[in-house]
């Protein structure tokens, strides 16, 4: 028959994901069931499938091994019976059409939360989903599966209609690579509705697919927003205004918050707040000799002190995965997040374990000198404090009132 005149992708039907994503951090995403809407969703995508079926057409339904998809395919099915072909359907489960792989057992909501965020700001199709996929990933092995529609078309048998049962990701993917839409274009795309469909109808002069659907785009959403906005401001006639603060030279600054930043440190950097100060040369009008910086400078012993604060902060964040009994799903090792009340189990036992840490610091003190970390060795006695710094870090070689460049001990933690 040659290249079929029909293809339908059609999207899922609701799923328990769709309704609770806390689902995901338990259940297998592949094991994903559909809720009871989605059953009747897909049941009424039969139905409208069947209406534009003409009696002579056959089908072919290709879909993600998924049970949500399966299940949906199965929900189709049951509706189509009544057509001619019914017993000529034929139906092939199809691994290249999965979903984009989301890491295995998701972590906690906070987690993934952040996740969405930062895949916003970094583009949605080379993100990779941590241990999971991008969509650039997925693009790859549905190229493969557009070369074997290709090769399928050529067949005698080939069904008049096909009807690929997917994802929303792999909707667009699929949309992607068959129509050579741009990265941009893609990003700007919106989802597809569950049980939607986008049907491609083959033209009878030039032999190609015409897509029958206007795709939703982000870009039209914030227009039709504005719009709305305007319109609402031009009725109750007041203008929408910025709300600034003047500064003492004059000029305005927006009292709106930024936009968070995503990348570099995965929770947030919070590494501002540890101070490492360098040294210039010793203060002469300084008769102890204890302040080797000029004006502002902070001391050796100073240093080590915000040094022995960031050691116990990372200790403290390190034993955050005690008390931890979840085997799998939710925070990696079961770590408590941000999400979690104070009941939860992440944080059990380090508050001792740290008072004991201090105390065998404290107990066995080790004098070390601190030294410029960019000058000559300008020594100074450092008594208990400092000695914890020696002491937490054993790679820190240096025998009792020597000179230690800071550069050094830093390295060390």
């Amino acid at each position: 028959m040659g290249k079929p005149r029909l293809i339908i992708l059609v999207r899922h039907a609701q799923s328990e994901g769709n309704k609770n994503r806390a689902v995901h951090q338990t259940t297998p995403d592949h094991r994903v069931k559909l809720t009871h809407q989605g059953h009747k969703q897909a049941k009424e995508a039969g139905q409208r499938l069947l209406k534009m079926l003409r009696p002579d057409d056959t089908l072919q339904f290709y879909t993600s091994p998924y049970v949500r998809t399966r299940e949906t395919t199965a929900g189709m099915l049951s509706e189509l019976s009544s057509h001619p072909n019914y017993k000529k359907i034929k139906i092939y489960e199809e691994p290249r059409l999965r979903e984009q792989d989301f890491g295995n057992f998701q972590p906690c909501s906070a987690e993934m939360e952040r996740i969405w965020h930062e895949r916003a700001a970094y583009g949605h199709f080379f993100y990779r989903i941590p241990n999971g996929e991008s969509a650039a990933d997925a693009y790859d092995r549905v190229s493969g599966f557009n070369e074997t529609l290709w090769r399928q078309f050529a067949d005698d048998d080939c069904a008049s209609v096909l009807v690929l049962v997917t994802h929303g990701l792999m909707t667009r993917i699929f949309l992607m690579k068959w129509y050579h839409y741009s990265v941009e274009y893609f990003e700007d795309l919106r989802n597809v509705n569950h049980c939607e469909f986008i049907t491609m109808e083959r033209s009878e002069t030039t032999g190609k697919y015409i897509l029958q659907n206007q795709l939703r785009t982000w870009s039209a959403y914030k227009k039709e927003q504005e719009s709305k906005r305007q319109a609402a401001a031009s009725t109750d006639d007041e203008a929408v205004a910025k709300d600034t603060t003047p500064l003492p030279n004059g000029k305005e600054e927006l009292s709106a918050q930024l936009t968070r930043r995503w990348g570099g440190c995965v929770n947030g950097c919070n590494h501002a707040k540890y101070k490492w100060y360098t040294y210039g040369e010793p203060n002469t009008n300084n008769p102890n000799g204890d302040d080797y910086g000029k004006s502002g400078k902070r001391t050796p012993a100073d240093e080590t002190k915000c040094l022995v604060q960031h050691v116990h902060d990372r200790l403290r964040e390190r034993l955050e995965v005690l008390g931890a009994g979840r085997d799998f799903g939710g925070s990696r090792s079961g770590a408590g997040s941000d999400a979690e009340d104070d009941t939860g189990s992440g944080s059990g036992g380090e508050d001792d374990l740290l008072e004991q840490l201090e105390k065998r610091f404290h107990d066995r003190p080790v004098e070390v000198s601190i030294s410029a970390a960019d000058g000559p060795s300008q020594p100074g006695d450092v008594d208990n404090a400092e000695g914890g710094v020696a002491l937490v870090s054993p790679r820190l070689l240096a025998p009792p009132n020597t000179a230690v460049p800071a550069a050094d001990v830093r390295e060390t933690l």
